[in-house]
């Protein structure tokens, strides 16, 4: 599959290494250093360019910027039409201490009112990157924790949920964009229990519903 990486930070700079290493196709854009761009892509046999590039043929294209840099990204990116969009985006103030957005709407709904025309579906944004390491290393060899995914287009799901699994986590349907409303104040639930609680920010998550 081939994969549009805009941003290139902690989250979308190691996605894109375990997909690639899963054997997609990864192209990596958006960030501050060409030179950074260009390290990912030789660490993993990937491409880097420009967002225009990331996105022109990509079969699904990750989301992962800070939300002030939304409408450069976006403006470079065009209207995205019948693409697959996933955002792991948490709709931040500059400090990263509050949300800007909620609680009638998300970043999830805003994004997709800015592009209609692309195929939202959200997903990462309620595990800390530090996870992914750790969880695509156990792989396959016990009880995949949890992730949260949400979106309106059943079949963006469906594309999420096998680069989900690539990276070894068990998709937990949550509904649609809407959900975003909760699962994004969630998603500082679990930044407060990574990177202020005791035990180090490599969290993961399960949820089960008990029976009898």
């Amino acid at each position: 599959m081939k994969i549009g990486i805009l941003g290139s930070g902690l989250m979308g700079g190691k996605l894109g290494k375990f997909w690639a290493a899963c054997g997609h196709d990864v192209t990596f854009a958006y960030a501050r250093s060409q030179a950074k761009l260009a390290r990912l892509a030789a660490e993993c046999g990937g491409a880097d360019g420009s967002v225009a590039e990331a996105v022109d043929g990509a079969e699904a294209v990750l989301l992962s910027v800070h939300w002030s840099r939304i409408d450069d990204v976006l403006a470079q990116a065009g209207d995205l039409a019948g693409q697959v969009v996933l955002n792991c985006c948490v709709p931040l103030n500059d400090s990263n201490s509050d949300l800007v957005l909620g609680p009638t709407t998300s970043g999830a709904e805003e994004l997709a009112a800015l592009r209609p025309k692309a195929r939202w579906v959200s997903c990462f944004n309620t595990s800390p990157s530090e996870s992914f390491a750790p969880v695509f290393a156990r792989k396959g060899t016990d009880t995949p924790p949890q992730l949260l995914v949400y979106g309106d287009d059943v079949g963006a799901k469906d594309v999420a949920a096998g680069l989900i699994r690539d990276i070894g986590f068990e998709p937990l349907e949550t509904g649609g964009l809407r959900t975003g409303r909760f699962a994004e104040p969630f998603a500082l639930v679990t930044a407060e229990l990574a990177y202020d609680q005791p035990g180090g920010p490599a969290l993961t998550y399960r949820f089960d519903k008990l029976r009898g």
